[in-house]
């Protein structure tokens, strides 16, 4: 029951922040002017001939990625905001000490925050991600294959960086967690990329710079499962065999295995896991 209490607690306090309404404002004009650009795509011309609705489809996929990736970016930057300073701050100005007076174990403390952060992660995917579809959808017709799962992958890439920042935040300072959080997630990204690259040019050692750095950090085998549920099925057999549309940082041939779906999952219980026993061995 503690736990549910925490969380909800660290629900009310994050949403009183005006970070919270800020995310909320400038998502919701983002998503008004992506709109407003995708309402003008079917009225383009090519040459003077209007664009054909395969065109419309094909263009709409693809920026509709780079949106998606926006929004990626904005919840991971998000999540390590409000992860970074969840416990450092606590302990740090003493009301930790106020709250584990109680009869509250540190365990439930680390699984109440992390709880409470990543309902608003998965609230936040789903609501902007389902609003960004509706509105691309209205403009220009164009439905991705399978919206539910790359908003799902949308937020577990969230979680992902929440675990990690939370983890930080234990040992660390607020913002050397969050520093630390967000340069491994673009290390990922970019030594993603880098082995994509690799895989191309059929490099061992570069394709296993990725490979390796997708499995100590999930984030971005994750957002390369986002980017294959946003692709039409025509676009990927057309990529399929194209050396630049392998190692494209926006194209995904294949989607994430079963395999790393579930170590995925394991490295967010393992990270929590190392959290509870890092802050239990905190002297507060």
């Amino acid at each position: 029951m503690s736990v549910v209490t925490i969380a909800l607690m660290t629900v009310r306090e994050v949403s009183r922040r005006r970070l919270v309404l800020a995310l909320g404002v400038l998502s919701g004009a983002a998503i008004a002017l992506t709109g407003w650009g995708f309402s003008r795509l079917p009225g383009l011309h090519d040459r003077g001939v209007p664009l054909s609705p395969a065109d419309v489809t094909l263009i709409s996929s693809q920026l509709l990625i780079f949106v998606l990736f926006m929004f990626s970016a904005v919840l991971g930057l998000g999540a390590v905001m409000v992860a970074a300073q969840s416990v450092s701050a606590e302990v740090e100005s003493g009301q930790a000490l106020a709250v584990l007076a109680r009869p509250i174990e540190r365990f439930q403390v680390i699984l109440g925050k992390w709880l409470g952060l990543g309902s608003l992660i998965v609230v936040y995917a789903a609501v902007a991600t389902s609003v960004e579809f509706v509105v691309v959808h209205w403009a220009t017709g164009y439905l991705p294959p399978n919206p539910a799962a790359a908003a799902a992958f949308v937020a577990a890439e969230g979680l992902v960086l929440l675990t990690l920042t939370l983890g930080l935040s234990v040992r660390l300072s607020g913002i050397t967690a969050g520093v630390i959080a967000l340069m491994l997630f673009f290390i990922t990204w970019i030594a993603g990329v880098a082995g994509a690259v690799g895989t191309v040019l059929h490099n061992g050692p570069i394709e296993a710079t990725g490979t390796i750095s997708r499995m100590l950090l999930p984030s971005d085998g994750l957002w390369r499962g986002a980017i294959y549920n946003l692709e039409p099925a025509t676009v990927v057999a057309a990529a399929s065999g194209s050396r630049e549309a392998a190692a494209n940082p926006f194209t995904s041939l294949s989607a994430p295995t079963g395999a790393y779906l579930a170590w995925a999952l394991l490295w967010v219980a393992a990270v929590v896991a190392l959290t509870i026993v890092a802050f239990r061995r905190r002297e507060l």
